[in-house]
């Protein structure tokens, strides 16, 4: 059957995995994973809603590097899964979204869950939130179309792309002689490398070194591949490093030149490295600039002309008119060759740089090099615990290899500003993984539940630990049923205030009225129970530390941590309060 095509090109990439929900329409397609399944080929993983679906192969490419592949079935099977792939749209992440239709013979004719021109014009609603988008109507439109779809999807800037897909196109007869393409190589995309760019690039280096100005690299979440060459040139200038939230977990917390993150539930450490009138360079590289990453377009100490703006996507730098230099290319070969070329050009200059000592290998007590906030918080011994505490503590608790996921609301502004997840020493130079991830645009509720199942699925031998909060669990916790079913090592830790925590913090910070916030008691620790996973209630740092961490991160199924946060703490998101009310 031409299903067995699009498989067999799924199996091509190296792609394990087809996130999403049966139906009729695309049975075709899963009797064609039954049937690759049994041959070791991709398989479909069974989400319990098709936005958990979209969120998984969201985590799945995060993990892995793999394009993610959800699918659904016609109708509002397929209108579920706007929201997952918008919120991917949105945060560039690479994804091939699969939809069925009703047979062709059947359009305009009022079928059962038509989403044809005719009637629901499901191709017509990813319009907006894919790269691509179209309708599969002929057997031999599939291949090359799906070969656009999946270069669209890689390409410049990333996201999600669609292929709707008729029944009867789906079960039709393959033709002989495919495959026609050999997929795998056409989706290596070439090092982009601006030598123009990169000379004065490297020329701002030179000038900062000759009138002793300060510079400061900021870091965002495009410097993922790249990050050991960055943090290479950055400790041989002596720059300054600062992080967007975006791009937390890339740099080690305990990196001597660190100060802290900018922008949404940022430091003050960070804003003062920018603002200091010393600083003559600030190099953001690999960031998109929106409110977030910018400390709300902040032009006193970051959009300004000091500005140097580094980025693969011009979009990116569309954002940054201000800038005194503009580089776009691939951010790994640039800094390689700059590093390179500082190197070479002043050996002796490089031998005198104060050379700090970056890898820490013991867990001896360390001191963040940046201030943060009500620091004593992190020390409290109260119950119900501090949400404070509660981050510092899952940082020291999980092993170095653990990587954190921040679901929307609360769980984001606390541990972007608390959570100072520790990393592994590692060689300067080598691709690191990141240890902190969240979604940062469409900023989606229940993002990091499915996120967290699709990379446990990339990755299953790493802890997987998402931070997440009774508001986005009793809207997306169904998806733990997953990662039960799947024997994944994931651990759900729950701030439960019984409240919907950021509305509620902002409504009082913002003098709003006091409204809709308020959810019931729940015990998640027996929910999670009846599911079929572990778990415990923790009330104080002590019901903390009294867990066998070692064990639950080694056992093969989920872990829910019930954590009764102190619900009058306020959350570190002024920023997003003076932008949100802002008059225009």
């Amino acid at each position: 059957m031409l299903a067995d095509i699009l498989v067999g090109y799924l199996e091509q990439l190296g792609i394990e995995y087809v996130f999403g929900i049966p139906g009729g329409a695309i049975e075709p397609l899963y009797n064609a994973l039954a049937r690759s399944m049994r041959r070791g080929g991709p398989r479909p993983v069974l989400a319990r809603h098709e936005t958990g679906a979209a969120f998984m192969a969201d985590g799945y490419f995060r993990q892995t590097g793999k394009l993610g592949v959800c699918c659904a079935t016609t109708g509002p099977g397929t209108t579920n899964l706007i929201t997952g792939v918008a919120s991917a749209y949105a945060n560039q992440i690479p994804m091939l979204v699969i939809t069925a239709q009703t047979s062709l013979y059947l359009f305009g004719r009022g079928a059962f869950q038509e989403s044809s021109c005719t009637g629901i014009n499901t191709v017509a609603m990813f319009q907006y939130c894919s790269r691509y988008t179209t309708l599969v109507s002929h057997a031999d439109q599939l291949e090359y179309k799906l070969v656009s779809a999946t270069l669209a999807a890689l390409g410049t800037p990333a996201g999600p792309a669609h292929l709707s897909i008729p029944r009867d196109i789906l079960s039709s007869k393959a033709p002989t002689g495919w495959p026609s393409y050999n997929l795998s190589p056409l989706t290596q995309r070439p090092s982009l490398f601006d030598a123009e760019g990169a000379r004065q690039l490297y020329e701002e280096f030179e000038n900062a070194k000759k009138t002793v100005g300060k510079i400061v690299f900021v870091i965002g979440d495009g410097c993922a591949d790249a990050i050991g060459p960055i943090l290479e040139t950055a400790k041989l200038i002596n720059a300054t490093i600062v992080a967007t939230p975006h791009g937390k977990g890339l740099v080690d917390p305990y990196h001597p030149l660190f100060r802290g993150i900018i922008g949404f539930a940022g430091h003050a450490s960070a804003k003062e490295a920018l603002a200091d009138p010393a600083v003559d360079t600030i190099v953001a590289v690999g960031t998109n600039l929106g409110e977030w990453a910018s400390n709300g377009w902040d032009r006193n100490a970051l959009l300004n002309e000091h500005l140097i703006h580094v980025d693969p996507v011009e979009g990116h730098l569309a954002r940054s008119p201000m800038a005194k230099l503009h580089v776009r290319g691939d951010t790994r070969t640039l800094f390689e060759h700059v590093l390179d070329r500082l190197k070479k050009a002043d050996p002796e200059w490089v031998n005198t740089v104060r050379e700090p000592k970056l890898a820490v290998p013991d867990r001896a007590p360390r001191t963040l090099p940046f201030a943060v906030a009500e620091s004593e918080k992190c020390s409290d011994d109260s119950h119900p615990i501090k949400p404070q505490r509660l981050m510092c503590e899952l940082a020291e608790l999980f092993p170095e290899d653990t990587c954190f996921l921040a679901d929307t609301g609360n769980s984001q502004s606390w541990s972007i500003h608390y959570l100072h997840p520790r990393f592994p020493a590692v060689p300067e130079n080598s691709r690191l993984k990141e240890r902190y991830r969240a979604c940062l645009e469409f900023v989606s509720m229940g993002w990091a539940i499915g996120a967290a199942v699709g990379m446990a699925l990339g990755k299953p031998a790493k802890p997987i630990v998402c931070i997440t909060g009774d508001g986005s669990l009793l809207m997306s916790g169904q998806e733990l049923t997953v990662a039960v079913q799947e024997k994944l090592t994931v651990i759900f830790v729950i701030l439960n205030d019984s409240a919907l925590g950021m509305v509620k913090h902002g409504q009082r910070l913002g003098g709003a009225e006091a409204v809709a916030f308020e959810l019931p008691e729940i015990d998640f620790c027996a929910y999670a129970k009846a599911l079929g996973a572990d778990a415990y209630t923790i009330r104080s740092p002590q019901d903390l530390r009294d867990l066998d961490f070692y064990s639950m991160c080694r056992r093969p199924g989920p872990t829910l941590l019930d954590v009764r946060v102190d619900p009058e703490e306020s959350p570190p998101i002024n920023l997003r309060l003076r932008i949100f009310r802002k008059d225009p």
